[in-house]
């Protein structure tokens, strides 16, 4: 993207977050990252040693950092809210990982929060970032292929047996695969079905006791325009769905396959709760190795698959397969020098040119309604209706 002026940008949270987004900032022409705030003093070191600027103890003083002109904030998500809140009150733009919040009070707080400041909040990054989603997003809303009618969306991982810190395996506080990539999964099937969910039925899978947590779903929702979605999701470390698409893996990365059962094998001989939050700080900015990924294709989030009246559309890491009534072909989108660009070029667009974003506050606040109303169905077993639903933009 072309760009007038570098967006100046804090970050709180030098943990896994903001590791996955380095390259990113690193490459990305349109931003500069002028100050941090992290608990680890060595992240704080590694930050000034890279990029300069100032790295802050406190998330307060990030706020009152009179450099920055926008926080992306990659903490814990109990702590969204809060920070969220604080720095929109001191005048700061605003983007937060994923999920927004873990409940829609707090959602709906934000967002208030951020109009009365007149200051942008967008959320992500969330895998409808990713190029081949939007593509797919674009072909749709073309009407080329008529309406969406049905998606179904999967994705196995190994996500539960990554190291983790114990609220990360409380629901109560946001733990659990629901809030952590339900998120992803559920902002791109609303996108491709045009944002307006109406309904949840969901079941979940919580059937390993050391990790008591849910590790699995698989939910129906169903959209007011008539169409409809499947979407599971295991985080069990067992089938590993980067399998069906060459072994390209989530962030773009050609993977050999060879690594099956190494997140189990890694979390053998942790002995306490304390021991695997410690196990997580050593994938932290500053303290543990920076892994440089060579792209291989996209970010994707697994399976997807949109039905429409005259097309299935498959995003892929390298395009979009397209499946009409005569013919199927790849509709092929070359790889990027900046990997996840289009978070940054999102937030850009806001701050700098006044473009409204597709990802704000409200988009995520739909997105989070759908979380928790899958973690409702199946706790009781009911159809859940939908009331903060959103249409998604034509960007």
């Amino acid at each position: 993207m072309s760009t007038s002026r570098k967006l100046k940008l804090g970050v709180a949270g030098l943990g896994r977050g903001f590791m996955l987004m380095l390259p990113t900032f690193r490459a990305h022409p349109g931003v500069e990252l002028v100050a941090a705030a992290d608990l680890r003093g060595e992240s704080r070191e590694q930050f000034v040693r890279e990029f300069g600027g100032r790295a802050h103890a406190r998330f307060e003083d990030l706020c009152d950092d009179p450099d920055v002109e926008a926080i992306y904030i990659a903490t814990p998500h109990q702590l969204h809210a809060a920070q969220v809140i604080a720095a929109a009150a001191r005048g700061k733009h605003l983007m937060v990982e994923k999920p927004m919040a873990i409940t829609l009070a707090e959602c709906a707080s934000m967002i208030d929060a951020s109009r009365r400041a007149r200051k942008h909040l967008l959320v992500g990054h969330s895998h409808s970032f990713d190029a081949p989603y939007l593509h797919a997003k674009k072909l749709i809303q073309s009407g080329a292929y008529g309406r969406p009618r049905m998606i179904h969306a999967f994705n196995y991982t190994d996500f539960l047996y990554r190291p983790r810190r114990p609220e990360e395996l409380d629901t109560a506080q946001g733990g659990g695969v629901v809030f952590s990539q339900g998120a992803h999964q559920v902002d791109i099937v609303r996108m491709l079905g045009g944002g307006k969910a109406s309904s949840v039925s969901a079941t979940t899978g919580a059937w390993d006791p050391s990790r008591p947590t849910e590790g699995a779903y698989t939910a129906i929702m169903k959209f007011e325009n008539g169409a409809f979605a499947s979407l599971t999701y295991s985080g069990f470390a067992h089938f590993d769905s980067d399998e069906l698409v060459g072994w390209i893996g989530e962030l773009g990365q050609q993977r050999d396959g060879s690594g099956y059962g190494a997140a189990r094998a890694a979390l053998q001989g942790v002995s306490s709760g304390a021991a695997e939050a410690e196990l997580k700080g050593t994938r932290a900015y500053g303290v543990g190795p920076t892994a440089e990924r060579s792209a291989a294709g996209h970010n994707h989030f697994g399976s997807v698959i949109a039905s429409c009246d005259g097309a299935d559309l498959r995003p892929l890491p390298n395009g979009v397969m397209i499946y009409d009534n005569a013919r199927a072909w790849l509709d092929p989108l070359p790889v990027g020098a900046v990997p996840r660009a289009e978070v940054i070029d999102e937030l850009y667009d806001a701050v700098v040119r006044g473009i409204a974003p597709l990802h704000d506050g409200e988009w995520a606040m739909a997105t989070m309604e759908v979380c928790l109303a899958i973690l409702e169905s199946a706790r009781e077993g009911r159809e859940v209706r939908l009331e903060h639903q959103v249409e998604v933009t034509k960007q």
